[in-house]
């Protein structure tokens, strides 16, 4: 497969900036946590770091969690946001909700997310479950020969703008890791990803891109 065969977009994983519960550590996943003035800040900084990694045709699709920390992040970043997917949640940790790691160890010693147990919440496979639907829709837009689209969309970068377990799930499965893969990729408040090709084969295109601070 040459280049000129394969996709034209990429896909742009965009977390949200600061809560008061993520510089805490406390896990949030269904919970609506506002940003703080140093995530707004951040998100609007946001703009210079896509600039860095966008290609210059315009985005296919911006398509954002429903939490309010992401439809924020999106809109002080100077996104549109084209449609809002509840697939796009953030991990849902059950009864580590609002928990930080030390406090949920105190009834589960040596708990991680990657590795569970999370009862009252999803699974690993459920996770991967839903970041795998996610990144097939997201590759259908994309554009190119390879992509299988039937959509009347020219193709262009999808940026998908969410959380930081479920980003860190959905990189992993770009290149075939299973969801625990995602322990190895850092992702910051109001950093940015990208999954791109190389060929046609997932690659990682940039990691955990932040963004230019803001007075």
């Amino acid at each position: 497969m040459t280049p000129e065969t394969g996709p034209r977009g990429r896909i742009l994983l965009l977390r949200h900036g600061e809560t008061e519960w993520s510089r805490t550590g406390r896990h949030t996943g269904r919970t609506d946590v506002p940003l703080t003035d140093a995530g707004r800040a951040a998100a609007r900084g946001i703009r210079d770091a896509l600039a860095l990694v966008r290609n210059d045709s315009p985005l296919a699709l911006v398509r954002c969690s429903p939490r309010t920390r992401a439809r924020d992040t999106a809109e002080l970043a100077g996104l549109v946001v084209d449609d809002v997917d509840e697939r796009l949640a953030e991990w849902d940790y059950g009864d580590g909700e609002g928990r930080t790691t030390p406090q949920i160890r105190e009834t589960l010693p040596g708990w991680t997310v990657w590795d569970g147990p999370w009862p009252g919440g999803e699974t690993a496979d459920d996770v991967c479950a839903r970041a795998d639907a996610v990144l097939a829709d997201a590759r259908s837009l994309l554009g190119g020969s390879d992509t299988g689209s039937a959509s009347d969309r020219p193709g262009g970068d999808v940026v998908l703008v969410g959380h930081g377990h479920f980003s860190r799930v959905l990189t992993a499965r770009w290149i075939g890791l299973p969801a625990s893969g995602g322990v190895h990729f850092k992702m910051d408040p109001a950093g940015v990803t990208v999954l791109g090709f190389e060929r046609g084969v997932p690659r990682l295109d940039h990691v955990n891109q932040r963004p230019t601070e803001h007075e």
